[in-house]
């Protein structure tokens, strides 16, 4: 009987090093987002690269795939707090929907770090479970919460617009993992 999943075997990486991609991944998602800002305020299409594109959720995907479940979720949860804090952005109606979604995509990519899989499928399935986990909490908030602004299947239906961010991740997200991974793996050898 073969395998569905295959489980890698590599070296734990250090708190410290968790701790710096944490970092890091957290600036970018606030950082990152400002650049799709800026293109929308010179378009004068407002916030709509921004909704298009998603780029909050590469820097937090990217942690999770390269430094684990820990760094994943708390740059997950900590990445849209700090860039609401500075931007304004994500505003606060949104903003735990918004973490309850990052903190799945940091998470999943994080478990799935480890797993022989391709890049593309796993980036997929991470996808499909941040959103899957903000489906919940919208529902939560819609039917115990009385919240009637976040619609339940709210997130499904703007999948249409962010069909470039989505597109976008499927692409960019392996190619620098990859990248990241093939070039840690050459100084090891050197």
């Amino acid at each position: 009987m073969t395998k569905v999943f295959q489980i890698e075997r590599r070296a734990p990486i250090s708190i410290k090093i968790q701790t710096l991609a944490t970092g890091i991944a957290i600036v970018a998602a606030v950082v990152v987002p400002q650049f799709f800002h800026w293109l929308g305020t010179v378009s004068g299409s407002g916030t709509a690269p921004g909704v298009a594109f998603s780029p909050m959720h590469l820097p937090i995907i990217i942690v999770g795939f390269l430094s684990g479940p820990f760094a994943g979720g708390i740059a997950g949860l900590l990445g849209p707090v700090a860039a609401s804090l500075i931007s304004g952005m994500p505003p606060l109606a949104q903003l735990p929907f918004m973490m309850v979604e990052l903190f799945g995509y940091g998470v999943a990519a994080g478990l799935l770090r480890h797993v022989k899989m391709n890049l593309v499928l796993k980036t997929f399935i991470v996808m499909i479970a941040g959103r899957v986990l903000r489906m919940g909490a919208c529902t939560f908030a819609f039917y115990a919460l009385g919240n009637t602004k976040m619609a339940p299947l709210g997130i499904w239906t703007s999948i249409p617009a962010s069909l470039p961010g989505i597109a976008l991740q499927i692409i960019l997200i392996p190619l620098i993992v990859f990248w990241v991974e093939n070039r840690a793996k050459e100084e090891k050898s050197n």
